[in-house]
This record gives C-alpha cells, structure tokens and sequence, in this order.
C-alpha cells in the first residue's frame, strides 16, 4: 500500500523543498523582526506586529490572492522581478515557497520574540559595559540566549509551509511537477474516484513527515538548553 508512484514522490519531494526553501528564506527577517518587536520603541510598532500577524487571521486564500496581486507578472513587484532580474514567482514552486513564508512566518516570529523578551536584559548590558556594541551584543549573547526559539519557530514554520494549502494553490495553482505539493495532490486525488488509495498514502507520509519534525524539534531544543544551562 504504501509503494509510492514518481508522482507522488515527486509530490512529496517538491513539499520537503518548498518547506526548507521558505523557512530558511524567513529565518534571518524572522530574527531581526522578532528582536525588533522585543527590543525596539518606535512609532507604529502596533501596527508593524498587527501587519506581521496578519496571516495567521485572514483566509489564506485572501493571503494567496494578494500574493498574486503583488507578485504575479502583471503585479508592480512581479513585474519589476521579472523585467529587471528574470525572477517570475507566479505558477512556479519559488512562489509556492514564497506564500508558504508568508504563512509561517507569524509562527515563527512569535516563538522567537518570546524567546527573547524571556532573556534578561541585565545580561545583555553586561556585555555593554565590557565594550561590546549592539550588534556583538547580539550576536554573543541574545541569539545564543534565544537559540530554542529559534529552534521552536523554524520548525513551526516548517510545518505550516509542509501543510499550506489555500494561499499556495491560489497564487500558483496546482501544477503535478511544478507547484504540486502533498496537500495540493491530496485534494486533486480527493476529486477522483480511485483516488483514495493514493490519498491515503500521502496523507500518512504527511503525518509521518510532521511527526519526525516535532520529535527532532524538541530534541534539539532540550540539547539547547542544557548547553544554555552550562553556559
């Protein structure tokens, strides 16, 4: 039951790579935004933090139609990518990366911020008071300090990108080989009526997949902190 046909493992190649593509294409913009939030004063901050949740409260669909609105060939920003640097986002599997950053990216804001906002400040002007600026600050002793919430938010957004649907087939469709991925095929296959089998296939691959993610998630994390405790 569970021997796998080329489309389906290509399904289920091309999710693992949209997913790893767009957390880590959101992981250095989710640092410095969640620190941002954490650390920062300045006007509009409520506004900035409303704007960067956004997608966790609207349709994902609305999320994928902006998107489109935005980044498709015709869009100011799609049209510009694509003159100027042949970059096109649109019916590709780059841009089925791009919404699934896009919807993780709340995920993992969040859990690093909080990972952050838990460090104690006290340690950080410590290390100003020994001649290191900001930014050295920063990198020596806040992100060591916030290494489980980045942890915690990479895999969260991992899992949203893996299992994204909505906003993902609503800016790149559903093309088998292209922007196909588990939960775009699973749906497709839903439609058909001797699709269940191979449904039923990716969806235990999916829940597997996700599952291994969370297990090695917490492992890392607790590694982190007992160094952390060390430290």
């Amino acid at each position: 039951m569970m021997d796998l046909t080329p489309e389906e493992i290509t399904a289920v190649h091309l999710s693992l790579r949209i997913a790893v593509v767009a957390t880590l294409a959101s992981l250095p913009l989710g640092i410095v935004v969640a620190y941002a939030l954490a650390r920062w004063r300045f006007p509009g901050k409520v506004l900035v933090d409303g704007f960067v949740h956004l997608p966790l409260v609207l349709p994902p669909v609305v999320t994928g139609y902006v998107l489109l609105l935005l980044f498709g060939r015709r869009g100011p920003i799609g049209a510009f990518l694509a003159e100027n640097f042949g970059i096109v986002f649109s019916f590709r599997w780059t841009g089925a990366a791009l919404a699934c950053a896009v919807m993780g990216f709340p995920l993992m804001v969040r859990a690093i911020r909080l990972s952050i906002e838990a460090i104690d400040q006290r340690l950080e002007n410590a290390a100003g008071t020994l001649g290191a600026g900001r930014v050295w600050t920063f990198v020596l002793v806040t992100l060591p300090l916030a290494l489980p919430g980045v942890i915690v938010g990479s895999i969260l957004c991992f899992a949203k990108a893996l299992g994204e649907f909505g906003a993902t087939i609503t800016f790149v469709s559903n093309i088998p080989g292209e922007t196909q991925t588990i939960s775009a095929a699973i749906y497709s296959l839903t439609q058909t009526p001797t699709g269940d089998a191979a449904a039923l296939r990716l969806t235990i691959v999916s829940i597997v997949i996700a599952l291994v993610a969370l297990i090695l998630s917490e492992v890392v994390q607790r590694l982190a902190n007992r160094k952390l405790a060390q430290f």
